[in-house]
């Protein structure tokens, strides 16, 4: 006999079909990868259940089960049909952090494929130095060294590699290893293969040659207490699907170098002398006192890059041919190490709210500001979080020569970090992985030289080679030689997020008499006028980058909730970008969450940096070449809250 539907059940229906609509809405909880291997953590990944949505009430958990034992025939077609829905919305209308991920590594092995023909290009300009020179036999070492490299991180010692490590990647893994042990955290990987290594391009100049590999691993990664065993921890990781990643390895060394067939590092000898070398702090054979890490006698690791961060081409540097007249041996690969060094130094600073380790490093006014930072959040008892910090890419921007003062050197940095603040002994806040791009300025003073001696060893004494220490002293702890000053080797004097740095670029042109181009003076010193150059175009570019995007998306949601308040209208505009652009409305929640503090420097109301924030907005509307009426009103609204809506306008006009 067939049942009548009761007549509160009809009533209801609706109203708890209606009610169903949280289950559409749960957030995925995804486990958080660490630095191990220098990963580069996708943005757009949900990191917390408990910052983006909330759960379902357990008054509707109970209506609903008591619903269905009681009616199974109509709530049991009911939630397959709710089911059959979510599994759409995942798939095709929002896509899940596995998707994200799937569509990260296909943009990685796109930015990394190169054809035989290209790679036996490049082996043939090695054998033209290095006869001997076997690509196999390069592949098999990076192959044995990313192992090596991965046990050491799950270790917490990265000693046992470090000959191999310039002393930027060096420092990127101990400042990462620090992070992870200041919020109680180790990472637990286990089950790792190498699936792929393969020679993917061939910078060479009269300083360094440097080989790119492409190495497609698969691991299972996931955090654990740091107290836990390491039985505990592979216990931990087997827990977790393994998952497939591609980073790029990029090795230098000095061209004419040969190949020294079984007398290298990999068989415990010096890669000079070939004398047994039994490591140590400072990286110096006891025989011939050569610098095993410095890319002079044997290929160094000098850089991990994202697969997804990973560029063909290097893009034109202003005015690099002008500063080598100066300093013939400058070069990039060098400088952005020390640029490198510098940036993970900047951070381990602001994470200990000390500034101990850059006093050697950056330049006293540099110190002085970034004290005064870092003294308002003691006093509020707070400290600036970075958890899961990473490099995607270091590229240098561009140069400014001062002739008779101090040159400068701008080094753009994109990384990512679930970044905000915290209390200084309590559990972080729920942070969602925020893209950032910033620009280091470093100084050094006109005429110093390169020392490619050391090569990529770019944390030594200028004057007496010794290896620089984190002591509290300005001066080197062995010869005496002060620090800090730029005399003789690049030092950090600013850094700025990109909108500031590129402001400051157009003002300074701006300001210049006509055809003309003046470098920002340093301590008084007049500058000189250099040979005109064009207006910068750094941010002219349209924004296509998936983490440039998410970036800015963050920036908006802080921007809105700067205030104290983001209203129905506001929260809807925020909704229908992070909708557009493929970003988990879970993670802009907690950027709305975190307000300011989610990122270190925010963009002020009416500043020309402002206005660069709001042309790479309108930039990122006009990408498929029109304004629809939706992305009209997301404009308006940022418009409105960096005070700018007169300049709106004139920008959609110039498009």
């Amino acid at each position: 006999m067939r049942t009548a539907l009761p007549s509160s059940l009809v009533r209801r229906a609706p109203w708890l079909l209606a009610s169903l609509g949280p289950l559409l809405l749960l957030p995925l909880v995804a486990d958080a990868r660490g630095g191990g291997g220098e990963h580069y953590t996708a943005p757009s990944r949900d990191h917390d259940s408990d910052g983006g949505g909330g759960g379902i009430p357990i008054w509707l958990i109970f209506e609903l089960v008591r619903f269905t034992f009681r009616y199974p025939h109509i709530m049991l077609p009911l939630l397959a049909l709710c089911w059959v829905g979510w599994h759409f919305y995942r798939k095709n209308l929002h896509p899940t952090g596995a998707t994200q991920r799937a569509l990260q590594q296909r943009e990685a092995e796109h930015r990394t494929t190169f054809s035989s023909r290209d790679v036996q290009g490049w082996v043939n300009a090695l054998r033209l130095k290095d006869p001997q020179f076997e690509p196999q036999a390069l592949l098999d070492k990076t192959r044995q060294l990313f192992l090596q490299v991965q046990q050491a991180w799950f270790q917490r010692d990265m000693s046992p590699v470090r000959p191999f490590l310039s002393d930027a990647t060096a420092q990127r893994f101990d400042v990462q290893l620090q992070l992870m042990r200041a919020q109680g955290v180790r990472d637990a990987i286990t089950d790792i293969q190498v699936l792929d290594v393969q020679l993917i391009g061939l910078d060479q100049s009269e300083w360094f040659d440097t080989v790119h590999l492409r190495v497609r691993a698969q691991m299972r990664d996931n955090d654990v207490a740091a107290t836990a065993s390491d039985e505990e921890a592979i216990a931990a990781a087997r827990r977790v699907p393994p998952e497939v990643f591609t980073e790029v390895w990029s090795f230098v060394r000095k061209p004419g170098v040969k190949t020294r067939i079984g007398e290298d590092l990999f068989q415990g000898k010096c890669p000079n002398c070939g004398a047994p070398y039994n490591g140590g702090a400072t990286n110096r054979c006891g025989y011939c006192d050569a610098i095993v890490n410095s890319g002079n006698y044997d290929w160094t690791l000098s850089e991990i890059t994202q697969g997804m961060e990973y560029v063909r081409h290097y893009a034109q540097v202003d005015h690099l041919l002008d500063a080598r007249e100066a300093d013939p041996a400058l070069n990039l690969q060098i400088l952005e190490d020390r640029a490198s060094l510098l940036f993970w130094k900047w951070v381990d600073a602001q994470s200990r709210t000390q500034t101990q380790g850059l006093n050697k490093v950056a330049a006293p006014d540099f110190i002085s500001r970034l004290n005064e930072d870092l003294a308002q959040l003691r006093q509020r008892r707070l400290r600036r979080v970075f958890l899961e910090c990473a490099v995607g890419g270091v590229t240098t921007r561009g140069f400014d020569v001062v002739p008779g003062g101090f040159d400068q050197a701008h080094v753009e940095v994109r990384w990512s970090a679930r970044m905000g603040q915290g209390p200084v002994d309590g559990k972080p806040p729920a942070l969602p992985t925020v893209p950032q791009r910033w620009v280091f300025t470093l100084v050094r003073k006109h005429g110093a030289r390169t020392n490619t001696d050391n090569g990529m060893s770019t944390s030594r004494c200028p004057q007496c080679n010794a290896a620089l220490t984190d002591s509290a002293a300005i001066t080197c702890d062995y010869c005496g030689t002060e620090l800090g000053r730029g005399e003789r080797d690049w030092v950090l004097a600013s850094a700025d997020p990109y909108e500031s740095w590129d402001a400051r670029e157009q003002r300074r042109y701006d300001a210049a008499p006509p055809r003309q181009r003046r470098a920002i003076p340093l301590e008084g010193v007049t500058p000189v006028e250099p040979e005109p150059t064009p207006a910068p175009k750094h941010g002219d570019e349209i924004i296509t980058d998936p983490q440039e995007r998410q970036r800015l998306l963050y920036m908006m949601a802080a921007l809105a909730s700067a205030d104290g308040q983001v209203d129905r209208t506001e929260r809807k505009l925020l909704e229908d970008c992070a909708r557009r652009w493929s970003v988990p409305w879970s993670n802009v929640e907690m950027a709305i969450n975190a307000g300011p503090s989610l990122f270190t420097r925010l963009v002020q109301r009416g500043t020309p940096e402002a206005e660069v924030f709001l042309k790479n907005l309108v930039d990122m509307a006009l990408v498929d070449g029109r304004i629809d009426r939706k992305e009209r009103r997301m404009l308006e609204f940022a418009a409105g809250h960096l005070g700018l809506q007169d300049k709106l306008a004139a920008l959609l006009s110039d498009h």
